[in-house]
C-alpha cells in the first residue's frame, strides 16, 4: 500500500514537479574530491546533493583466478552503515550495499576502464585492485555516486611499487592502466513519468529504474534494471537518451 508521502511523490510527478524542485531531467550538482585518504592508492569523494560517497583504492599482489590467468584481480565493495542514514543497519552486508557493489563492478569492468592484462606480473602473480565505497550520508541514487567516486579513485590512483617479491608501498610506479571513463545515469519511473538522479523519497516511491552505464565514446556498456514495474519502448528509448545527454555533465565533473 503507497504510503501519505509516496503518493504525494506521485502527485508531483504527475504534475511535472519534484520535491526538491528540480525539473524531471535535472541531476543535482556533483561535486568531486580526490587523494583524501593518503594511505590509499587512489581515493574520491563525491557529493551528489546531499548524498556522500567516499571510494578508497588499495592494491596488492595475490594469484589470479583460474579460468583467467592472464589477468588482474577487480573487487568493489560497499558499505551503508546507520551514520549515513538509519534505515541501514549494522552487520554483514544487505541487498541494497551488494547492489550498489554489482552494478559499480559491472559499470567498471564492463566498460574495460582498466587494462586488467596489464595487471600481470609474472606467470604465478598478478595486482588485486580492491575499490571500497563508503556511504556518509545518502539522500538517493547511491549507484551514480558510487560510480563517480569509484572512477574518479581508479583513475587517480598510484600503483606501489612492486620489486625483489615485495610489495613497496612507500614508493609509487606509474598510474592503473586506464582506457575508458565510464558514467552511469539512474533514471526511475514515477507514475508514468520519468526522473533523472532520483532523491531517496523519489526511490522509495519509485515503480522501476534503469541505469544506463556509458563509455567516452557515447558507447553503453552496462545496463542494470529495478523496481517491480516494466518500461515501454518509448519509454526505454528516452531513459537511453537521457542517459547519452546527463552522462556529458556528469563526465565534465570528473575531469
Amino acid at each position: 500500500m503507497m504510503t501519505i508521502d509516496e503518493g504525494y511523490v506521485h502527485e508531483l510527478a504527475e504534475k511535472g514537479s519534484r520535491l526538491d524542485g528540480r525539473r524531471l531531467d535535472e541531476f543535482r550538482n556533483a561535486e568531486i574530491e580526490t587523494n583524501l585518504i593518503k594511505s590509499a592508492e587512489g581515493s574520491a569523494q563525491v557529493r551528489l546533493g546531499n548524498t556522500v560517497v567516499i571510494a578508497g583504492v588499495k592494491m596488492s599482489v595475490g594469484e589470479p583466478f583460474e579460468d583467467k590467468p592472464d589477468e588482474g584481480v577487480l573487487m568493489v565493495g560497499a558499505e551503508l552503515t546507520p551514520l549515513a542514514d538509519p534505515d541501514f543497519e549494522p552487520g554483514p552486508p544487505d541487498i541494497r550495499s551488494i547492489e550498489v557493489a554489482r552494478v559499480v563492478d559491472r559499470t567498471v569492468r564492463e566498460s574495460k576502464m582498466i587494462n586488467v592484462k596489464a595487471l600481470k606480473i609474472d606467470d604465478e602473480h598478478v595486482w588485486v585492485v580492491n575499490v571500497d565505497l563508503h556511504v556518509m550520508n545518502f539522500d538517493g541514487n547511491l549507484i551514480d555516486a558510487g560510480s563517480l567516486a569509484a572512477v574518479a579513485a581508479l583513475a587517480t590512483a598510484k600503483m606501489p611499487k612492486y620489486e625483489n617479491g615485495k610489495v613497496n608501498y612507500d614508493e609509487r610506479s606509474g598510474s592503473l592502466p586506464i582506457t575508458a571513463m565510464p558514467v552511469s545515469v539512474t533514471t526511475v519511473k514515477i507514475n508514468g513519468k520519468l526522473l533523472v538522479d532520483p532523491s531517496k523519497r523519489e526511490e522509495n516511491a519509485a515503480d522501476a529504474r534503469l541505469t544506463v552505464s556509458v563509455k567516452n565514446d557515447g558507447n553503453i556498456c552496462s545496463l542494470q534494471k529495478g523496481g517491480t514495474e516494466g518500461f515501454t519502448t518509448e519509454e526505454l528509448h528516452e531513459m537511453l537518451r537521457l542517459a547519452g545527454e546527463k552522462q556529458k555533465s556528469l563526465r565534465d565533473s570528473l575531469k
